[in-house]
């Protein structure tokens, strides 16, 4: 790619942009968000096309105006954002629109898309309808499909985002046999560790424009922090040491099954408490989307109680909650916030601007027929000056927003709302170290306001370092609720994997 220029109206993406990539290497893309990353690569995988510039594959100029056009170069994509069809199956997902996939039976199909994860080294059910997978089994679904398509040249936009560090580690073992074979990689993360350890060359981009291509085994992690953000940033994350507050949400004995009768969480109790951070930890699947969804109002349960803890004239209360929908929560005078881990799906709405999201939450209050605009309005203002959202105004499109200016759209409207418990389902998923940190420093802020915040990741080192106690879910059920200065990394993994005999500790 050479000279490579977008702009989105007024916004350039990429402004006079070079990429080179070589046969049989992997190429690290990095880069805060709104850099210009992924408008980069999506010219390349025929999403966009660009305004000025030339693309080169194998020495010779192409023209890519749709993605079957870059399927027809061996190009493949895998987004950060999925696309695939909820109603079919995987199997469906990954041949559809192949050529003579419609004369393939279902047990010729299944079986062809089983081998094929076998060879890479996936664990997937052909026959698994794309609406029961967790956020997990969707991305290896979008792997997978683009290795059914033959690919020589992959472009990956944040493929570990989803995925344990044992997955993780699994993907790279598939990279670097590919690259062996003679294939041409991109990856975009924002993991460091992972580029190191992964990449042959990092490419870095700051607001739209190329900064440095450098060979990784001359770099570091500082001078490529340094670089994606133009200034040194600290990789600390803070752990305010707070005295443990009223228990704000207690929950006994959760069960509950899913569409096909399977206990996906299992006699669940522990205890939430106001100024902590509760880590929860596990493997994709292991029962935390069902976990904190339950607790806000989105998911039944068969048994078990959900209480949230206040006060009635200084006296210590209990209100339970389970089976009550959101706003039935609501009315009851409970202050609860959930960030899902879908954020365009279940958060906010994204064909609407920042304003009229914000009014999502308080639409119900205006009491008349018509919506009164000024204060959502006025929240969006402030969310984009104070969390530093790259945005042109409350009427910007949050679609059209990069994933971590969404984040901050969501976290910051829910944050708004004085919450007595928080609970954020994978918060940081897919965003840059400055926006990451940024999503740290709110959580933590929140913790020193008295707030019980639960934070479910994925990442353990995170969790680790920002989490005062730390739950771990095996199988939906919990292995043990840990203070993570006392164990390690790899007593966590263990849990993940395995439930332990005790069930909980005494924290």
């Amino acid at each position: 790619m050479e000279h490579i220029t977008k702009s989105f109206g007024n916004v350039c993406a990429n402004r006079d942009v070079s990429l080179q990539l070589r046969q049989g290497e992997i190429l690290a893309l990095l880069g805060e968000n709104g850099s210009g990353k992924t408008s980069l690569v999506n010219m390349l995988s025929g999403i966009y096309f660009p305004d000025h510039g030339e693309i080169y594959v194998h020495g010779k100029k192409v023209t890519i105006k749709s993605p079957k056009d870059a399927f027809d170069l061996g190009i493949g994509m895998i987004h950060q954002h999925f696309k695939l069809v909820d109603v079919l199956s995987a199997a469906e997902n990954i041949i559809l629109g192949q050529p003579g996939s419609l004369s393939l039976s279902r047990k010729a199909l299944n079986a062809e898309v089983r081998q094929l994860a076998q060879q890479y080294g996936f664990e997937i059910d052909p026959a698994k309808k794309v609406y029961d997978m967790s956020v997990s089994e969707k991305q290896t679904v979008e792997i997978i499909k683009v290795l059914y398509r033959g690919a020589n040249i992959l472009i990956l936009d944040e493929p570990t985002a989803v995925l344990t560090p044992h997955e993780t580690e699994k993907l790279f073992i598939v990279l670097k046999n590919m690259k062996a074979d003679g294939k041409a990689i991109i990856i975009i993360t924002h993991k460091l560790q992972e580029v190191l350890s992964v990449s042959d060359r990092v490419e870095v981009l700051r607001k739209g424009e190329f900064v440095a291509m450098v060979d990784t085994e001359k770099t570091t992690k500082d001078q490529l922090t340094e670089m994606m953000v133009g200034r040194p940033v600290s990789l600390k994350i803070d752990r305010p040491k707070m005295e443990r507050g009223q228990e704000k949400l207690q929950v006994v004995g959760l069960t509950c099954l899913n569409a096909d009768g399977i206990k996906v969480l299992d006699d669940v109790s522990f205890s939430s408490y106001g100024g902590e951070i509760l880590g929860v930890a596990g493997i994709a699947g292991s029962g935390q989307k069902e976990l904190c969804e339950t607790i806000a109002g989105l998911y039944p349960a068969i048994g078990g109680a959900v209480l949230f803890g206040g006060e009635f004239e200084g006296t210590p209360v209990k209100e339970s909650v389970l089976g009550l929908k959101p706003d039935e929560i609501s009315r009851k005078g409970i202050s609860m916030a959930f960030v899902p881990e879908d954020r365009l799906g279940m958060g906010l709405v994204a064909a609407m601007d920042i304003t009229d999201n914000m009014m999502l939450r308080s639409y119900k209050d205006n009491g008349g027929m018509f919506v009164d605009r000024k204060k959502p309005k006025e929240l969006a203002d402030k969310m984009i000056d104070e969390l530093e959202i790259h945005a042109t105004g409350p009427n910007a499109i949050v679609g059209r927003l990069s994933g971590g200016n969404v984040q901050k759209v969501l976290l910051g409207r829910e944050i708004a709302q004085n919450p007595s418990v928080l609970i954020v389902a994978y918060p940081v998923r897919g965003l840059d170290i400055n926006s990451s940190y940024k999503i740290y420093d709110l959580l933590n802020w929140q913790k020193q306001q008295g707030v019980a915040v639960i934070f479910i990741g994925e990442d353990l080192d995170v969790l680790m370092e920002i989490s005062d106690r730390l739950m771990v879910l095996c199988g939906g059920r919990v292995s043990g609720i840990v203070d993570p200065k006392e164990v390690t990394k790899e007593d966590i993994g263990l849990m993940m994997v395995q439930v332990a005999e005790n069930e909980e500790s005494s924290l």
